[in-house]
């Protein structure tokens, strides 16, 4: 193996592609954390993992092969565009459904009502299982009190009764917990989607909720910010660092050309936030803002909340007036 630093470059390349008797097999080009350039024909397995340059034989790049961190984020890159696709899919799709669906935002206001109450009618269905439980619970602790006062061995089946009661009674306590949380989580719902459908549904010129074209605009443009041209979006992706910087409450996880990504959200108030370059289209690429909380109860009501929604929205206009003042 023959391995040359850049001490040694000009001499290695008019040895290497300068002569007939080279070998016909192609040449690698490395550089290490030191900074130190290598040229071979063969990479060192305690090198495979830095980026590195195959050149044919008059020295000219054939193809790159990145370092294995370069393509791990890379994956990371993909894995993420395609999950920020899928949302835009679905807020796009629910959007749709919330034009559709009702006429105006008191019909809105109405079905949410009517769905709240029926969940809480469910919740009071439980409870009321729960009392008979602690009832029978409680006639049977009275059977037992009554044998152990006549001195008379508790009968197998009431032991038995009094343990089934009281199991009973901790899953119907849990069942109570779980609807309690999901009324929680519909009233966070049911209040994102009432600012959601005033925001579709308003314009200056007063617009109705027919005009689903217009909306559809708008729904597609929060959290999304298209890119005029490459030299816009590269401006632009300047002033994206600064704006996670200014939201984020975790430090940032990963910066690249492509993705920035700060570090996932880890107490109940923790705001993370992302946002990649996606390619919109015919030769466009657009900039998408992701906002994640923590994957609890407090995480989803703050991620519903006014506050995640009004750094949303003002993702956008932030982008377009640093652009304006350049």
């Amino acid at each position: 193996m023959r391995v040359f630093t850049a001490s040694l470059y000009v001499v290695g390349l008019i040895c290497l592609f300068g002569t007939h008797t080279v070998s016909a097999k192609n040449m690698y080009k490395w550089v290490d954390e030191h900074g130190n350039i290598y040229f071979s024909d063969q990479v060192p397995p305690e090198h495979i993992g830095y980026r590195r340059e195959s050149l044919n034989q008059k020295g000219r790049v054939l193809e790159v092969t990145q370092a294995k961190e370069q393509e791990a984020q890379e994956r990371q890159l993909q894995a993420l565009r395609k999950a920020q696709e899928k949302i835009i899919a679905a807020q796009e799709s629910h959007d749709k459904v919330l034009l559709s669906t009702f006429r105006n935002l008191e019909d809105m206001q109405a079905a949410q009502e009517n769905s709240l109450k029926n969940l809480e009618i469910q919740k009071s269905v439980i409870e009321s299982n729960l009392k008979r439980l602690e009832n029978q619970l409680k006639a049977q602790q009275k059977q037992a009190a009554a044998h152990e006062r006549d001195g008379k061995k508790l009968p197998q089946r009431l032991l038995d009764g009094i343990q089934s009661t009281q199991a009973q009674i901790r899953l119907t306590q849990t069942e109570i917990d779980k609807q309690s949380e999901k009324i929680q989580q519909a009233k966070a719902a049911a209040a994102a989607d009432v600012e959601r459908y005033k925001l579709l549904t308003q314009s200056d010129a007063g617009a109705s909720a027919a005009n689903a074209n217009t909306a559809q605009d708008k729904a597609s443009e929060l959290g999304l910010f298209r890119c005029g041209s490459e030299a816009q979006c590269a401006k632009a992706w300047a002033i994206a660092h600064d704006f996670i910087n200014k939201h984020a409450s975790t430090g940032t996880d990963v910066d690249t050309d492509k993705l920035i990504m700060s570090r996932p959200p880890v107490q109940d108030n923790d705001l993370s936030l992302s946002i990649t370059r996606i390619d919109g289209g015919k030769g466009k690429q657009q900039l998408f803002l992701d906002i994640r909380c923590r994957e609890s109860l407090l995480g989803a009501e703050l991620c519903a909340s006014q506050k995640v929604r009004d750094i949303r929205s003002a993702f956008r206009p932030y982008i377009e007036s640093a652009l304006a003042s350049d």
